[in-house]
């Protein structure tokens, strides 16, 4: 296994946190940075939890996050950079950190957001109507004194091996979440006990959180896009209509996206607005969101059972004919399109 594979699964890793394997971590990250080790050491079941600790927490000293990992991270960054130079360091990152960072960012990004669009109890919207404003603004505070634990994967699979400054800081990493380090206190988190995505390490869940916590703090999620907790009790049942009378066009797409566009188009009359060699361009009107325009095609290479498949290919909406939205779903304009040989 590789050390990208490594700490990608280190990254989606769920479940109970080694708490010893963690803590002798962080005491270590204390005496690499030159500090004396907490004197304690307190542990929360999510990231939201840790925030309504460490608001109540008393006596915990001023956080020393940037003698912990800001200035280590910064100090082997510029050690190795200067080791490989600049070309060498750039072809290092892309076949290392380059490849967990996306996902990595995105999914703490969420994480961030649903903290502050919840509030300290969860009981606010995905919208953050009804957070309570100061405690928001101190949260967003707190959360500047945070280390990622196994969301920095991406930094600690570029320095695997090399930065031993960083040791303590991977220890904690590979055994628990997210965690906050003060002069007297340190406040570690547990790792997430579900996360869902999907090909693309978005989450995404159509029945269920796509991120849990033990405690209940949770976010929903389809494709990656943000949805309301009570989203998958509003695909049972779902049909045509309420899709049509849904008002968040961002929600009106992540509907259509699981009921799907052949279904919708048939069940909402659609009628074809263009035909070709290549197929039939179909659109249908929705208000206040851009029209729905679907490409059908049919595969000219029959399946074992001598049936020919049907494919439906979502187009702009400024697409005119099928042939147009065919070329798009290539990358080539229409005029270049000319496909020898079809498949």
């Amino acid at each position: 296994m590789t050390a990208v594979d490594r700490w990608r699964a280190v990254a989606a890793a769920t479940g109970p946190a080694d708490r010893a394997a963690a803590e002798a971590g962080v005491r270590l990250a204390y005496r690499l940075a030159g500090l004396p080790e907490p004197r304690e050491i307190r542990w929360a079941d999510s990231p939201r939890a840790a925030l309504a600790l460490l608001k109540e927490l008393t006596g915990k000293g001023r956080s020393v996050r940037d003698a912990v990992r800001t200035r280590p991270w910064a100090e082997e960054r510029r050690r190795v950079h200067d080791e490989l130079g600049p070309g060498g360091w750039a072809a290092h990152w892309s076949v290392t950190g380059a490849r967990l960072w996306d996902t990595t960012r995105a999914l703490a990004d969420r994480i961030r957001d649903g903290i502050l669009d919840g509030g300290p109890d969860g009981a606010g919207g995905p919208d953050g109507q009804g957070v309570d404003a100061a405690w928001a603004g101190e949260a967003r505070l707190l959360l500047l004194d945070a280390v990622l634990g196994q969301h920095d994967a991406a930094w600690l699979a570029a320095f695997d091996g090399r930065g031993e400054r960083l040791a303590g800081l991977a220890e904690v990493a590979a055994h628990a979440g997210w965690w906050w380090p003060y002069e007297r206190v340190a406040v570690v988190c547990e790792r997430p006990v579900g996360l869902h995505r999907d090909e693309a390490g978005r989450l995404d869940r159509g029945d269920g959180p796509a991120l849990a916590f033990a405690d209940g703090f949770a976010l929903y999620a389809w494709r990656g896009m943000p949805v309301p907790s009570d989203f998958p009790e509003q695909l049972t049942g779902l049909t045509s209509e309420r899709i049509r009378t849904e008002e968040n066009a961002e929600l009106r797409r992540v509907m259509l996206e699981f009921y799907g566009y052949e279904r919708f188009l048939a069940e909402s009359g659609a009628q074809p607005v263009h035909r070709d060699e290549t197929g039939v361009l179909w659109r249908i009107g929705l208000d206040d969101d851009e029209d729905v325009v679907m490409v059908e095609v049919v595969n000219s290479t029959p399946e074992p059972d001598g049936t020919y498949r049907t494919y439906w290919l979502r187009v702009p909406p400024e697409t005119r004919t099928a042939r147009a939205g065919v070329a798009w779903t290539f990358g080539v304009p229409v005029e270049d399109y000319r496909p020898l040989v079809e498949t």
